[in-house]
């Protein structure tokens, strides 16, 4: 049962442990407590399998505190026994709702949740001591972004668990050189084309690929590999399925009662209410737990825009200005700074990552100076930009020049991930492969091109699945992806090609131990316009050097002049147009030797053939040695 500490805690907003106490737990001796929130409830009791779902059986009491808080403990629970809270509201309507903090559930389409135990013995304590080095914003962060129901199925479609899938995943994708992987919400959700973004179970993952000790293996298992897990985690809006958390006691007590406030239009769905104390401590409590128990490496903050302004996506005169006039929602940015500062506390060794898509200024930045406390933030500015930009015929590049060159404006302002996510490759958007102008040689010269960009522009990486052998299809939730194609070369040159960029990305410190500081990039001439061509140097902590030139037009350059700091011979560590990866071969020989001869401010220059529609990426030779 709840101490009195516990409810001062709860009804202040601050309690980040109630999934300890609120819900269903197990006692020694064979029965269970329960406990529930539902302050406007006339009666509330627990029906389940033991009691043949009689709604009279196992009454729960109000507590005498004025909590809202309604418990009991009921004798003969076992384990897996499923269960609801039917609660009565005071003008008699009676709802079967699933318990808001239950650790298992049925597997959808079925609603109720299990009594269940959260036993388990890990075997990651090497990872769990080193990973504070992992995670750590000067370390590589190289993200997989994965769907766990459609990266890969078995025998007639039938979709794999979560013990199936670990040893299959962990090996593709460490073997790629990813250093994490980020999970679509796997937070139980009862409608599957939600990819799980319409949670109604905040402490469960989701049945459909096994139990919490499956989810809790899969996670050991990735952890072996040396992958950190995030999670998509959606404390933005909820769905209003009747047995979840809407409408809950019969009156509007997670979602905000005016609609205007409480009601998504977009998504239509609920939005907590963040001003409700109560409120604040059970999205807490969610947020810890899955670091908790199931020593998740980092949380990414679903659709964190849509919490921070009041106006988001309403029409004028649909929504209620702050107390003072503005449409800056300021509970929410308090429960942000919050969440942020209970997550860090709890858990200093992981990461929080935002999914914002404004200007909102220091989202990434500590809170003791003013921010909103995240780790990182998504660069949906720089994604738009280059997407827009690689659409384009390569013959009007030189009109667009600008899509590549503004994010370095700005992308040292926060601690960005540049992400290619599943949001661009669904609803008509078309895969990435097949966003790219040209014929199929282009289009996957152009994709090589794009991810040689995006893997030494400053910056953590994320790159949704299929992405990696350029799929040329939209993503379906509702099957594998197209394996089948890795077999043709111009697919497996992709795959080659995303695996020796991680590996570069890892092994050259120049490219991710200052991805946050200006301090990593030098321009070496942003303004060739008419060449469509970049140049720019990555530099580390400890002053080494990496060299990258980019053309991003299909002609071959002969004798291109390049400025850079140091003489002596430069060597060829990546080149997107070799063989290997479905490219001509046009290319240095595997490096160039600097001459004496000034360029761009510097004293040296290289003289380079710049392949079509092809990155490069040099280091001086002493360097390597």
């Amino acid at each position: 049962m709840l101490t009195a500490h516990d409810i001062y805690l709860f009804k202040e907003g601050s309690h980040a442990g109630l999934y300890r106490e609120m819900g269903c737990h197990l006692d020694a001796d064979g029965g269970a407590t329960f406990s529930v929130w539902a302050p406007n409830a006339s009666e509330v009791s627990v029906i389940g399998e033991w009691n043949g779902w009689a709604p009279d059986a196992n009454q729960l009491a109000a507590r005498w505190d004025e909590s809202g808080i309604w418990e009991a403990r009921v004798p003969a629970v076992t384990p897996g026994q499923a269960y609801k809270f039917r609660v009565t509201s005071r003008d008699g309507h009676v709802t079967d709702k699933a318990d808001p903090f239950a650790f298992f559930a049925e597997a959808p389409p079925q609603r109720a949740s299990r009594v269940w135990s959260l036993d388990y013995v890990w075997e990651d304590s090497a990872w769990m001591q080193a990973r504070a080095g992992r995670n750590n914003l000067n370390a590589p962060m190289s993200v997989y972004e994965v769907h766990l129901g459609s990266w890969r199925r078995g025998d007639n479609d039938r979709m794999l668990n979560y013990r199936e899938m670990a040893p299959q995943l962990a090996e593709y994708v460490a073997g790629l050189g990813f250093t994490h992987i980020e999970l679509m919400p796997i937070t139980e959700h009862p409608f599957y084309g939600s990819w799980g973004y319409q949670t109604t179970g905040y402490f469960a993952p989701t049945a459909r690929y096994g139990t919490p000790q499956d989810f809790m293996y899969f996670v050991d298992v990735m952890h072996a590999h040396g992958l950190g897990v995030l999670l998509d985690w959606v404390p933005s809006h909820f769905p209003g399925d009747e047995h979840g958390l809407a409408m809950f006691d019969g009156t509007r007590l997670y979602e905000h009662s005016d609609p205007r406030q409480g009601f998504h239009p977009e998504w239509q769905s609920y939005i907590f209410n963040y001003g409700r104390h109560e409120v604040r401590a059970f999205l807490l409590s969610s947020a810890v737990f899955w670091l908790d128990v199931y020593h998740l490496d980092g949380l990414r903050v679903d659709a964190v825009a849509s919490m921070l302004y009041l106006d988001y996506a309403r029409q004028p005169g649909t929504w209620i200005p702050n107390e003072f006039g503005g449409k800056e929602n300021l509970d929410a940015i308090r429960f942000l700074r919050d969440l942020n500062t209970a997550v860090y506390r709890h858990h200093g060794d992981v990461q929080t990552i935002a999914e914002e898509s404004t200007a909102y200024p220091q989202v990434s930045h500590p809170v003791h100076s003013g921010g909103l406390g995240f780790g990182m933030k998504w660069n949906m500015g720089w994604m738009h930009d280059t997407l827009d930009y690689f659409a384009q015929d390569p013959v009007y590049r030189r009109y667009h020049h600008d899509r590549l060159t503004f994010s370095l404006w700005y992308a040292f302002t926060e601690n960005f991930v540049l992400p290619l996510s599943h949001d661009e490759v669904v609803y008509g958007k078309r895969a990435l492969c097949a966003k790219m102008p040209g014929d199929a040689w282009q289009q996957f010269a152009n994709l090589r091109l794009l991810f040689g960009y995006m893997w030494t522009h400053p910056g953590k990486k994320l790159l949704f699945m299929g992405g990696e052998f350029g799929q040329r299809r939209e993503w379906n939730h509702d099957t594998q992806l197209d394996w089948w194609i890795c077999e043709h070369p111009e697919h497996a040159g992709i795959q080659r090609w995303i695996g020796d960029l991680n590996r570069a990305y890892r092994d050259e410190p120049a490219l991710h131990d200052l991805d946050f500081s200006r301090d990593g990039f030098q321009w070496v001439d942003g303004r060739d316009i008419e060449a469509s061509v970049l140049c720019f140097l990555r530099v580390s902590e400890r002053g080494e050097t990496v060299l990258v030139v980019a053309n991003f037009t299909p002609v071959v350059r002969e004798t291109y002049r390049v400025g850079v700091p140091s003489g002596g011979r430069w060597r060829e560590l990546l080149n997107s147009d070799a063989t290997i990866y479905g490219g001509s071969g046009v290319g240095n020989m595997g490096g160039v030797e600097a001459a004496g001869q000034a360029a761009h401010g510097r004293p040296y220059s290289l003289a380079l053939t710049l392949p079509p529609l092809a990155m490069l990426i040099f280091r001086p030779e002493a360097a390597a040695a």
